[in-house]
């Protein structure tokens, strides 16, 4: 076994752009075995190729305009009288253009939004602002008009858009009538209306009964919309229009659906032409959160749709640096790397049977809880969600032209070597 002096590793991969009814699968092998050949590297067993949603849904032609979306709307609400839309997301890409096509298709609506901040982190107002002002949001609602008196105009920090007058002109670009208040209680919503159209994407599930409980006639989530074709259009049976994004002024393209046949049939053809057994998973979003902003990225309704079996559950590491302070504290430099590389084999061997942990360096056995200090402070996350995050930090969502990344030496660990 060769040494291996290089850990993780992410490449962005570039691939041609992607149109409808391209062949997805194709273009995937042959983007990542040209890279290979092209760059010099060699793939191998148990590396991970991520594509992002985007070109998936692209091949598809998953695609809805704004009129489809106004129809699908009719087909569950008495548009006749007002609408109630909760908790939408503050987002010129992933909200506003559904906005217009719900305008479109409605004579009043009433907006209700959350504050300081949307549910993925947009802000309306800071913290501060909020606690001077005296406001509790857990019980007060503000109006449009008293949110102003107290707080003025409020630009994003990043895009400097004000979003309350941003979705007020939206709405009455359309001929629709506009009431906008805010309100962290979903129910407040039925002062009124009774029929409620909510947006938010992690916490559909408990808003929906929330509101169903309180009386509401109709309860309609957002993922419930486009759950099937309007017109010949796209559409996603599980996410609805959860996870969808601007396409153009009058459509969206929807987050990709039949994602498990795809992820397997991209690894099958990776392991003809490569002859490696590779990870495959389709990533959107990641799920980490911005510290100036304090924006939470995952806008979509998860991070990754589809995975292949090897990437489920979450990583088994052990920290190092608590090895090297109290394990092997009283070892130095080579010595110090031997122990520590045989207490990581046994351990991961022990991990992966039945059989009581011990560190074959000291023969001691080490106990549950000394293992859970080992482990403590390692990532409590699943294994898709940090990848996928790894992969949309990789291939940015601009002008870079990678929609793929690989990833290779996730698995590896500081004892292991290159086995190929």
């Amino acid at each position: 076994m060769r040494e291996r002096y290089v850990g993780t590793v992410s490449r962005g991969i570039r691939a041609p752009v992607i149109r409808a009814g391209d062949d997805i699968v194709s273009i995937v092998v042959d983007s990542v075995v040209q890279a290979a050949e092209g760059e010099d590297f060699v793939l191998r067993n148990r590396d991970i190729v991520a594509i992002t949603e985007a070109v998936i849904a692209r091949a598809q032609d998953n695609y809805a305009t704004l009129d489809d979306m106004a129809a699908d709307l009719a087909r569950h609400f008495d548009l006749t009288r007002p609408l109630g839309i909760v908790f939408p997301i503050l987002s010129r890409n992933r909200f506003a253009v559904n906005l217009r096509a719900f305008a479109r298709a409605c004579r009043k609506i009433v907006l209700q939004l959350s504050y300081p901040a949307d549910e993925v982190g947009n802000s309306l107002l800071n913290k501060d602002q909020l606690e001077a002002s005296g406001i509790n949001p857990y019980s007060d609602l503000l109006t449009e008009a008293e949110f102003r008196e107290l707080f003025g105009l409020q630009p994003h920090i990043f895009t400097g858009i004000d979003y309350i007058e941003c979705y007020r002109e939206i709405i009455q670009e359309e001929d629709c009538e506009v009431e906008i208040i805010l309100a962290n209680d979903p129910t407040r919503i039925l002062a009124y209306t009774d029929q409620v159209l909510h947006c938010d994407i992690h916490t559909r599930l408990a808003t929906g009964q929330k509101l169903r409980s309180a009386g509401a006639a109709t309860v309609v989530g957002m993922h419930e919309l486009m759950r099937e074709p309007v017109n010949g259009s796209g559409y996603n049976p599980e996410f609805g229009l959860l996870g969808s994004n601007k396409a153009t002024e009058e459509s969206v393209k929807l987050f990709p659906r039949d994602c498990y046949p795809a992820v397997r049939q991209i690894q099958a053809a990776l392991f003809e032409r490569t002859g490696k057994h590779i990870e495959v998973m389709i990533y959107g979003d990641g799920a980490f959160r911005d510290p100036v902003g304090q924006i939470w990225e995952l806008a979509d309704p998860v991070v990754s749709p589809a995975y292949t079996e090897g990437l489920e559950g979450t990583p088994s590491e052990l920290k190092l640096k608590y090895l090297a302070d109290n394990q092997f504290g009283d070892l130095e430099g080579a010595e110090l790397q031997t122990a520590i590389k045989g207490f990581i084999a046994a351990e991961h061997e022990a991990h992966c049977s039945t059989q009581p942990t011990t560190a074959d360096a000291t023969a001691d056995v080490v106990t549950p809880a000394v293992i859970d200090n080992i482990r403590e402070g390692t990532t409590p996350r699943r294994i898709p969600d940090l990848l996928g995050s790894l992969a949309d930090l990789t291939s940015g969502s601009g002008d870079k032209g990678t929609p793929i990344v690989l990833i290779q030496g996730y698995f590896d660990n500081f004892g292991d070597g290159y086995k190929d």
